[in-house]
């Protein structure tokens, strides 16, 4: 799935697409219905990248990219708004190794708010340009057999400076 320019900001409701960056923030539209533009300014809002968020795991964090990857298998989405115990027995089933201390049913709900939102949309089915780049094989490189130039830097005599200052000094090759 690819993420990639989605973010969450805080104080806003759902999910957001930058679209483009200017010198204090970025222009971000909504992924709802309603295609809503605000301009996020960098230095009063915060802004997570759905890409970058981790869930606190008993043992080391969980991205939040594998949590949608075992909710996408999963036959039934609770309700956000379902019994707080039902969305933790969800929760359970998802990202079983989740720390269950620190991670609050209003992260749960959160989480799946995320998922019904991004699981209509294209970009939910498509490959993650971040995940292509780390399974891509690196090939070996070959040395050239060919010998090197030495770098070589002549210093010639000054020119008459005094006719033309800019020409004074050494000569670059």
């Amino acid at each position: 799935m690819n993420l990639q320019g989605i973010v969450a900001v805080s104080g806003k409701p759902g999910l957001w697409r930058a679209l483009v960056q200017n010198k204090t923030g970025y222009i971000l539209e909504s992924l709802d219905a309603h295609k809503t533009k605000i301009v996020a300014n960098l230095s009063t809002t915060k802004m997570a990248a759905l890409g970058e968020i981790t869930i606190f795991g008993e043992d080391e964090d969980i991205k939040l990219r594998d949590i949608f990857e075992k909710m996408k298998n999963v036959s039934t989405i609770p309700d956000a708004k379902a019994d707080n115990k039902k969305l933790r027995e969800f929760f359970r089933e998802v990202s079983p190794d989740h720390d269950e201390e620190k991670v609050y049913i209003s992260d749960i709900k959160k989480v799946i708010n995320w998922f019904v939102l991004l699981k209509e949309l294209p970009l939910f089915n498509e490959n993650d340009p971040e995940a292509a780049v780390a399974e891509e094989v690196v090939k070996p490189v070959v040395e050239d057999k060919a010998p090197k130039r030495a770098k070589t830097t002549e210093k010639t005599a000054p020119t008459n400076s005094k006719a033309n200052p800019k020409k004074a000094g050494p000569k670059k090759v």
